[in-house]
């Protein structure tokens, strides 16, 4: 391998000729051999690194054009706009197990984007440190790149996603309105319900989840950036804060904000702790709408069976003609992946001490990882599964007046005690609850035909 020599602070580092990263990068990159091509840095993370410098170079422009000069400008846009398109992603190689302030990251996005820039401009124009760097530390980079990272992740993933799946319930609540089912609590017969509020009960989950990943954007756009070392704003322009912050708002579209409290900002991760709550109410949600697809799909002779689920792939090595739920058992497992990265999220955003947390990536890759398996678990999970849903009412209709719970409907007329006999002893004697209150003569065959309509308990 061709190699070009580097240097930092610390000296000479040896660098692979055809790579933009520097000597801190290629140190990092040596002595973090921790899951090396597996776990890398979140690209999500990279994409808002790249859009984080390049908002930086246009602020420092306008605030310090003596040292930000319009030409350093071109060169540092230009190298960002690929970084953000990420076209330069093998030029980021470093793992999430590295220093916990994402410092490597930080400076692998510098050296990066200098290196690029130089090789653009045709000149040494641009130092890591001073030009890409500038009014900027990686302890108020990371954690802003973070917020940019989540907010991109849930407003333009998830959200859509479960917007999808929200439609698919409501087109599938107007074309069962008609149908009446049993209902079932703890696992056991209950009174009736119509499928489309069962579907329905679905569909509000999604939307107070979506109303709840709404507010925690809200509350992850206030950005660190400004606050430097350890919130004091140290060598950077009065006024940088804001003006970085409104330069990445123009460039993802989206209303960022200086957070008021650098302090706050760089050593609190309560804000990546609430949103990823939401992310974890969502996967909770999922969990049961999953579960309830599963279970009433079962059979397709000895379960409920009481909706068909398209068949999609063989289900069993073994078994002939076996088809699985296996659309729901995706969901299933990602969304006790999603628990799991909660603990950890909740976990690192407990640790900052003083003036920084030092648990930046780990928290950022498991919050990311939530973010992306939703939203693709969803997609997955509507586009294969719930777009093909249909009711077998035929087994609805034989369920819900094989039911011992229409005994409920009696309540007015023969009271609870005596409407508990007449469900015991239908149960026992394996006969209708007509028979069997006719039998112990709480109702004569006539009343019972005119106070016991099921599809009338909705």
């Amino acid at each position: 391998m061709d190699y070009r020599v580097e240097h930092d602070s610390m000296g000479e580092v040896k660098v692979p000729a055809d790579k933009y990263w520097g000597a801190q990068t290629e140190r990092s990159h040596e002595n973090f051999l921790i899951g090396v091509g597996i776990e890398t840095m979140p690209r999500e993370i990279t994409h808002a690194l790249g859009i984080l410098k390049k908002a930086a170079a246009l602020a420092n422009h306008e605030l310090r054009p003596e040292k930000m000069t319009a030409e350093k400008l071109s060169a540092i846009s230009q190298a960002c706009d690929e970084v953000i398109s990420g076209s330069l992603n093998e030029h980021f190689p470093l793992v999430v197990w590295q220093t916990g302030s994402g410092t490597q990251s930080n400076m692998n996005t510098n050296e990066v984007v200098a290196n690029r820039g130089n090789e653009i401009a045709g000149s040494k124009l641009l130092h890591p440190n001073d030009d890409i760097n500038m009014s900027q530390s990686s302890n108020d980079t990371f954690p802003t790149a973070m917020h940019i990272a989540a907010v991109l992740a849930v407003e333009d993933k998830v959200i859509p996603a479960v917007d999808t799946l929200m439609e698919t319930f409501k087109r599938l609540e107007k074309e069962n309105e008609g149908i009446v089912k049993s209902g079932r609590t703890h696992l056991q017969d209950a009174t009736p319900i119509k499928f489309s509020q069962e579907i329905s009960g679905w569909r509000a989950s999604l939307e107070k989840d979506k109303k709840m990943l709404l507010a925690a954007c809200d509350e992850l756009k206030e950005l660190a950036v400004g606050g430097t070392a350890v919130g004091t704003g140290l060598n950077a322009p009065k006024g940088f804060a804001e003006k970085a912050a409104e330069k990445i708002s123009e460039l993802t579209g989206k209303k960022f904000i200086s957070s008021p409290n650098k302090f706050h900002s760089l050593t609190s991760k309560d804000e990546i702790v609430f949103a990823h709550g939401a992310l974890k109410a969502l996967a909770a949600d999922m969990m049961k709408i999953a579960n309830d697809v599963r279970w009433l799909a079962s059979g397709p002779r000895d379960g409920l069976g009481e909706i068909f689920i398209p068949e999609n792939e063989p289900g069993s090595s073994i078994m002939p003609g076996k088809v699985n739920p296996t659309q729901c058992e995706q969901v299933t497992m990602v969304a006790v992946q999603v628990m799991g990265n909660d603990v950890t999220v909740g976990m690192a955003a407990s640790q900052g001490n003083f003036e920084l947390n030092v648990f930046m990536p780990v928290c950022a890759y498991n919050f990311l990882q939530s973010a992306r398996l939703l939203a693709e678990s969803i997609t997955s999970f509507n586009k294969n599964c719930a777009v093909g849903i249909k009711a077998n009412k035929e087994k609805m209709h034989h369920n819900l007046h094989n039911s011992l719970m229409l005994v409920t409907a009696l309540n007015p007329y023969i009271g609870y005690e005596n409407a508990a006999k007449t469900a015991k002893k239908a149960f026992k004697d394996n006969i209708s609850l007509k028979e069997a209150c006719v039998e112990l003569g709480f109702l004569t065959a006539e009343r019972f035909d005119e106070v016991f309509h099921p599809e009338e308990m909705v």
